[in-house]
């Protein structure tokens, strides 16, 4: 069999797809076009159809017996695919189908791709949350990507050092980001490569203090009014409520809400904890409408996205209060999240206790929901300025 087909990866229009290269045989020609789905791409000069398991076999089954196939690069590039992959975080949300070959992790050297590789492993063997190793992988990540070829496991601590400073001067990241990349990296060297004690040569950059952001009531409230689209605003309306979470909004499932009760039950939260939170009278209404009106599943999501069985995500809920405030002519900063600022505050000002409040919001430390105190005007309302003792004309 003189005639040989090579099968290789031709990643076009940002879809990966299975090039078919061949030299211009008549008869070859005639048996690729009829192979299911296949097409001709001008620019690659040759044929091509989807990268999947069901391409692949129409390719086997036109073309067995009437030419030599060779399918090393095509494997090549799903072996290597393969273990990308294997560094991606659990999806927690819809997302999109780029392409492993997009990735930034493609361009890895060998060694630096098997030490993504260990790293995401063993952040998913210690049950470390998604977001946390979506954080601490794309952290880590922005070493590799400048190590190029320099192995990661050769790094010392004043190549660390050097680094941060590159970082944060060259690079512009700011405090919170420094802390996250040395967490990150702490991590790899010390619970990947076992290295004791590895970080108390690299000093941490002093985090700077900033308050929450809050809406007051009545900014609230127009953000709300200013939706018409039901499904957006009982979300919102459950954010404030209950002080959420935006990812505890989304993943809320419907037989979570007990209304006989009248609580919420949100399970497995940040720090892996259930907690129970109270359902406001208003909202039940709201959420009784939501249900005639979206017919949520019983025992699924309680908020779906465009796919049925896929709650809905948490970027798409962040544009909505983008929208909402922007409609509202509300132009102060402040995302999903200061909604869950602004319920802690709001009860601070009515008196409500500080330990009822870190239980309501799941927090570990009372420090943490201390810092609502500076953002109450409880005690600043019962403040006199000198300004209004002044007998001003």
């Amino acid at each position: 069999m003189d005639k040989k087909i090579t099968l290789r990866p031709l990643l076009h229009r940002r879809q990966e797809s299975i090039g078919i290269y061949f030299e211009n045989w008549p008869s070859l020609n005639t048996t690729v076009k009829k192979i299911p789905q296949v097409k001709w791409s001008q620019a690659n000069k040759c044929w091509y159809v989807p990268l999947d398991e069901q391409s692949y076999k129409g390719i086997y089954k036109a073309l067995h017996g009437k030419a030599e196939l060779d399918i090393i690069p095509l494997k090549s590039y799903l072996e290597k695919r393969k273990q990308v992959k294997a560094t991606l975080p659990a999806a927690t949300e819809k997302t999109g189908s780029t392409p492993a070959a997009f990735s930034p992790v493609w361009k890895l050297s060998k060694e630096n791709l098997l030490a993504l590789e260990k790293f995401v492993e063993q952040l998913q063997l210690k049950a470390y949350s998604p977001s946390t190793i979506r954080t601490y992988r794309n952290e880590f990540l922005q070493l590799l990507q400048i190590l190029k070829k320099k192995p990661v496991h050769e790094l010392k601590p004043d190549d660390l050092k050097r680094y941060m400073v590159y970082a944060m001067k060259k690079q512009g990241i700011n405090e919170n980001t420094a802390h996250s990349r040395l967490n990150a990296l702490k991590f790899y060297f010390e619970q990947v490569l076992h290295r004791d004690k590895f970080f108390w040569e690299i000093p941490r950059p002093k985090k700077t203090t900033e308050l929450p952001r809050i809406f007051n009531q009545d900014e609230i409230a127009s953000i709300i009014n200013s939706l018409a689209n039901r499904k957006h605003k009982v979300m919102l309306m459950l954010a404030y409520s209950a002080g959420l979470r935006a990812s505890e909004v989304v993943y809320l499932k419907t037989y979570e809400i007990d209304s006989k009760r009248m609580t919420i039950l949100i399970r497995q939260a940040k720090g892996k904890k259930d907690r129970m939170v109270s359902l406001s009278p208003l909202l039940l209404v709201m959420l009784r409408e939501y249900a005639l009106e979206y017919k949520p599943d019983k025992s699924g999501y309680l908020f779906e996205g465009s796919t049925k069985g896929i709650p809905y995500s948490t970027s798409s809920l962040h544009e909505v209060i983008q929208a909402a405030k922007t409609k509202a002519g509300i132009i102060k900063p402040g995302s999903i999240h200061a909604l869950r600022h602004s319920f802690a505050t709001h009860l601070i000002d009515k008196g409500t206790d500080v330990t009822m409040i870190q239980k309501l919001l799941g927090h570990n430390d009372i420090k943490t929901t201390l810092r609502y105190l500076h953002t109450s005007n409880k005690d600043l309302l019962k403040i006199i300025s000198p300004l209004d003792d002044l007998k001003l004309t």
